[in-house]
């Protein structure tokens, strides 16, 4: 079990960062931009592909590592509406890790009581690989334990756009008055509607921007940066990132620990 697994893991390590934790401060929903795959093969002189089957291996160790300390909700971007511009090979490469990680991953995934869900337009998708999602949220769609959210053809002003799509329509019906629409019934419309905001946006390999993802989401999210390639970060820098998340001052555009003027 991954319970086991981390905690051998993290003596063997003497991972002070991991008893540091304020385990009431764990952030509810983490969101990564697994990014550097193919740069952290190439810096070995190695194929893409390479890159790319260790930023898999990655998220695994991500997962449980995640899992065991509480964290509710883990998005990651696997597959943005971008990524069809690269080159066949590698966007074939890409779908066939899918389609393994689903695979090999789905019986540890629901022993641990991990939720599967895909947000992103998955209609586009192989119809293969269409049904392997659909059979991996069925399967663990009863689960009560982390949440992993595969962003999967996926792009923020898509799902915005969705959004303002269904919508319009429901306006065209006569079901929604043009004054009742608000942050929340936009909110009701994209993919992430019954999960929290994120509290925590990962980003490494050295790049600072959020590349089309979850852009209504992320409004007051906190964000981490590192140098790190995604197949080089471990369950080690997840756990600095929390530590780091729970030293920020979140005010979500208010103040706080401000007196009165004339307090004394």
């Amino acid at each position: 079990m991954w319970k086991k697994w981390f905690s051998r893991k993290r003596n063997e390590e003497n991972n002070k960062s991991f008893e540091s934790l304020d385990r009431g401060r764990i952030p509810k929903h983490i969101a990564i931009i697994m990014d550097g795959n193919g740069r952290w093969a190439q810096k070995r002189s190695l194929p893409r592909a390479f890159g790319h089957r260790a930023g898999a291996e990655a998220l695994r160790s991500i997962v449980q590592t995640a899992s065991e300390v509480g964290v509710q909700v883990l998005t990651a971007y696997a597959f943005s509406t971008e990524n069809w511009k690269r080159p066949t090979d590698e966007v074939s490469l890409l779908m066939s890790l899918l389609s393994d990680y689903l695979d090999n991953e789905i019986d540890e995934l629901d022993d641990n009581d991990v939720k599967i869900r895909f947000i992103g337009n998955t209609d586009e998708l192989a119809p293969i690989l269409q049904h392997k999602i659909e059979k991996a949220q069925t399967r663990t769609a009863q689960n009560v334990g982390l949440v992993l959210n595969l962003a999967v053809n996926y792009g923020g002003r898509a799902e915005i756009t969705r959004a303002v799509k269904i919508v319009a329509e429901m306006v065209a019906q006569g079901q929604l008055r043009s004054s009742q629409i608000d942050e929340t019934i936009i909110n009701q419309h994209l993919y992430t509607n019954d999960l929290p905001d994120p509290d925590l946006l990962i980003r490494p390999s050295g790049d600072f921007r959020i590349s089309n993802f979850l852009l209504w989401q992320l409004a007051y999210t906190e964000f981490y940066f590192t140098h790190l390639y995604w197949p080089d970060f471990k369950p080690e820098h997840l756990l600095e990132a929390i530590n780091e998340y729970q030293n920020r001052d979140r005010r979500f555009g208010g103040l706080k620990n401000i007196k009165p003027h004339n307090a004394k």
